[in-house]
């Protein structure tokens, strides 16, 4: 299948999975920057997947849900996962948030894709991606940094999960939620200051989007054959 990355950078860096302590009255500051409303979550697709919908249900999960074991998103014919996530406007991102597992199954390596359509497997194999990430065998959630320069005016995002921690033993990967921090700019160019107070009571704060602990309607996927 053939595919068309706007902007895309020649180039690729190489980035370290930084695990942090997940404290529970941390939750302000990690809403700080987090891009939760403005994912196109219908519009998200997963390749090799076992369990239709898996990919879109860990990327909709909020915050508050994000040590929940389930729902979960496994591979299906081998170790590879292709993850397309639009935005609803324009972003800068910052850092991914990613939890997994201590376990062999943990995805290892992670290329980043920004602004690229319709990528299969063949194609985000071949092609150079904006970043190259690793991410660690952890049951944390780890928030990885990006090179903020490489990410402006993302409108979407590919992740290219190429293996696991297994070195060819394991063809299953696991990850169990996924979420990004960066600073979103609607389609309109009018900016959105995505920031919380520094001590919210949460009784004034009851219906914020992606804090909430419950999940949305209905959920959608991929096969293997393409995005």
């Amino acid at each position: 299948m053939s595919s068309h990355c706007h902007d895309e950078t020649n180039s690729h860096d190489h980035g370290h999975g930084v695990g942090g302590h997940d404290h529970s009255d941390d939750l302000t500051p990690a809403l700080q920057s987090l891009l939760y409303q403005q994912i196109d979550f219908d519009a998200i697709t997963t390749l090799n997947e076992s369990t239709p919908h898996s990919g879109r249900a860990i990327v909709k999960k909020a915050w508050a849900e994000r040590n929940e074991p389930t729902p979960e998103l496994e591979s299906d014919a081998d170790e590879q996962l292709l993850i397309y996530i639009p935005f609803t406007g324009s972003v800068k991102l910052h850092s991914v948030l990613v939890r997994t597992t201590p376990s062999p199954t943990a995805p290892q390596t992670l290329k980043i894709f920004a602004n690229c359509d319709n990528l299969d497997f063949n194609a985000a194999s071949s092609q150079h991606p904006t970043q190259i990430i690793h991410v660690s065998q952890t049951s944390e959630v780890q928030e990885i940094p990006l090179k903020r320069a490489l990410f402006g005016g993302t409108q979407s995002l590919t992740l290219f999960i190429e293996d696991n921690h297994s070195h060819g033993e394991e063809e299953v990967t696991r990850i169990s939620y996924l979420g990004f921090k960066g600073e979103f700019m609607r389609l309109n160019r009018e900016p959105v200051n995505v920031l919380y107070e520094a001590a919210a009571n949460p009784g004034d704060h009851k219906n914020i989007v992606g804090t909430a602990n419950a999940m949305g309607g209905g959920i959608g996927g991929g096969g293997r054959d393409g995005i």
